[in-house]
């Protein structure tokens, strides 16, 4: 994600939407129209922005908002169906339906674009299209200039192809295919170096191809400010020789044991202290802790590389620590 703040983000209230749709727009994809159970307003939305939405199994889930953020009467989502789904994705696909009400969270922006960039170049991988097409409808409404690419791994996986067709921004946009041939796959380098003096980048998509991106930008010389990226999921983070170690709260001096097989944040959510938790994956930064003493181990996707290396904050859903003790600013 792009911009982490230095201090955790609030919970955002709910409301309760009604499922007006249901479409497959892709090979494993589906997309969801919400609107206000009461058949009201939304909350507004800026482009970039994503909303958490409460599953009927019970799991909270965070998904980027696509459609065009004029509207306030409705919201679209976009949902991969994934094979490595901790239930999640398979909820929406299976349980969610036309016609069903749901929990979900008013609109945040962790993603939000830069006003004062001249150009935007804005890169999808699957699924990660979905905070881009916020993206394009806001630019293309209000004059920005921009260039859309969307990499897949082949046309039958490519979600939103007859928006984007239909779309008055249809000239900026590129689609790549993985079995496609050579000529139309994305040259990432190529692309970079071609783009408009001081132009902004942002990415969003499979971990590796954002890493692909980013590396491209940074061995482009481009500065982090101008590389942004929205991380809608996170690898596992455990690993075989995590151990135990200890949470001191700095307020009141409690110590609180965390185990090897358990998070800092179910610890401290054991031991009776409440901190906001959302997508448990080291994305949203919901959860984000500030730290006054220790050596965190840092495993999201959040804090920028600079806000790690300070060591001053952490996200206890993933992280932990090469210290033996972390005291918390709690």
């Amino acid at each position: 994600m792009s911009g982490p703040t230095q201090t955790p983000v609030s919970t955002p209230a709910t409301l309760q939407v009604k499922v007006a749709a249901k479409r497959t727009e892709a090979q494993d994809i589906c997309s969801l129209e919400l609107v206000a159970a009461d058949g009201g307003t939304l909350p507004a939305f800026t482009a970039g922005a994503h909303i958490d939405v409460h599953l009927p199994n019970e799991l909270v889930r965070q998904y980027s908002l696509s459609n065009a953020p004029s509207e306030t009467k409705r919201y679209v989502i976009g949902v991969l169906r994934d094979a490595a789904s901790r239930g999640g994705s398979t909820a929406v696909h299976d349980l969610v339906a036309e016609g069903s009400t749901l929990t979900i969270s008013t609109p945040r922006n962790l993603f939000p674009l830069d006003g004062a960039a001249p150009h935007h170049l804005l890169l999808a991988g699957g699924i990660g299209i979905t905070p881009m097409l916020a993206m394009a409808e806001h630019l293309a409404a209000t004059g920005g200039a921009f260039t859309l690419h969307h990499c897949n791994r082949s046309q039958a996986r490519t979600a939103f192809v007859e928006r984007l067709a239909a779309a008055p921004f249809a000239a900026h946009s590129h689609h790549h295919f993985d079995d496609g041939d050579a000529a139309q796959k994305l040259d990432i380098a190529a692309t970079l170096q071609s783009a408009p003096a001081g132009t902004h980048l942002y990415v969003c998509g499979p971990q590796g191809f954002m890493d692909a991106v980013l590396s491209a930008g940074r061995a482009a010389r481009w500065p982090e400010e101008r590389l942004h990226r929205e991380y809608f999921g996170a690898a596992p983070t455990a690993k075989a020789d995590d151990g135990s170690f200890e949470l001191e709260i700095a307020s009141t001096g409690k110590v609180i044991k965390v185990l090897p097989d358990q998070t800092a944040l179910e610890a401290l959510h054991a031991g009776g202290i409440d901190i906001p938790m959302s997508c448990e994956q080291g994305v949203c930064g919901t959860c984000l802790t500030r730290v006054k003493a220790g050596m965190p181990d840092h495993r999201d996707q959040y804090l920028l590389p600079e806000e790690q290396a300070a060591n001053d904050q952490f996200l206890p859903c993933c992280s932990r620590s090469k210290s033996a003790r972390l005291v918390l600013d709690l």
